[in-house]
């Protein structure tokens, strides 16, 4: 098996030339304004938003809009890498040919001797793979002074919560930390809601009901599914039965916020029949 694949050199000569843009915006001449003056941490929430923004395109099977959200993500990548370049500290070049040899080095069912048939081998593999890349890593990470980097120090404290949620457990069960079964996770769900209902300061509350959640998060894994994306189908569950409601309304001449609690609910029931239909 190769150790690369053949591209095409068309889409070579676009990513150049994307390169090549982004290069002469950030130009100390001739560049733009705005983009010279930006710095890696003043665009990096850019960079979440353009990220959700593709997600949206995603569930909305909107294909064009999808193509072009990506575009702006690329952007971001590029731009940031240029940052980079302009501070001596990595080229655009460098974050290719590192994914590349990650990849490569990550797929040894594909690219080497390693077997792996089902996606759930392939999921193993990758886990011990990361494993045996961190063991190397901290080995090489004992200078004096050099903080060793611990297992969850890898999950973005930027991340939303939930998804953060997701990580740490996955990366804890990888080491083991682990219950038997499902059904002592729903145990452990039923423990923390009893904690978060004896609670006794709002402080205590916020506290056990983020440990709900998290149980919650567990229970989710165990049953094959994504948290977020779950949560994410939950939300737009709702926008549409709100919406409906909403249009409800003003059918009458009225706004929704005028309604009673007894209106409110008929209006809902109204929505759920009207999803089902």
């Amino acid at each position: 098996m190769p150790d690369t694949m053949p591209i095409h050199s068309d889409r070579c000569e676009d990513f150049d030339a994307l390169v090549k843009t982004i290069a002469a915006l950030r130009d100390p001449d001739h560049g733009c304004p705005w983009d010279k003056k930006q710095t890696h941490a003043s665009i990096a929430n850019n960079f979440i938003e353009e990220t959700y923004e593709v997600v949206d395109a995603i569930e909305a099977n909107d294909v064009p809009h999808m193509c072009e959200e990506l575009g702006d993500v690329l952007m971001q990548v590029v731009l940031q890498a240029q940052i980079a370049e302009d501070n001596s500290e990595f080229t655009i070049d460098d974050v290719c040919r590192g994914i590349n040899e990650k990849l490569i080095r990550r797929h040894p069912h594909v690219f080497g001797d390693a077997a792996a048939d089902t996606p759930e081998e392939v999921n193993k593999l990758w886990s011990r793979i990361k494993m045996e890349e961190r063991a190397t890593s901290d080995a090489q990470a004992q200078a004096p002074g050099e903080k060793r980097e611990g297992l969850l120090d890898g999950v973005p404290t930027s991340f939303p919560a939930l998804l953060q949620a997701q990580k740490i457990s996955r990366k804890a069960v990888a080491v083991g930390f682990e219950w038997e079964s499902v059904d002592d996770v729903w145990a452990k769900v039923a423990e923390e809601i009893e904690e978060f209902k004896t609670a006794e300061t709002p402080e205590d509350a916020q506290l056990e009901f983020g440990d709900v959640l998290f149980a919650l998060v567990n229970v989710a894994r165990w049953s094959g599914f994504d948290a977020e994306e779950a949560l994410r189908q939950s939300n737009n569950k709702f926008r549409r039965r709100w919406s409906f409601m909403e249009g409800a309304a003003w059918a009458q001449g009225r706004d929704i916020a005028e309604l009673t609690g007894e209106e409110l609910e008929d209006l809902w029931q109204q929505a759920k029949r009207h999803e089902r239909e």
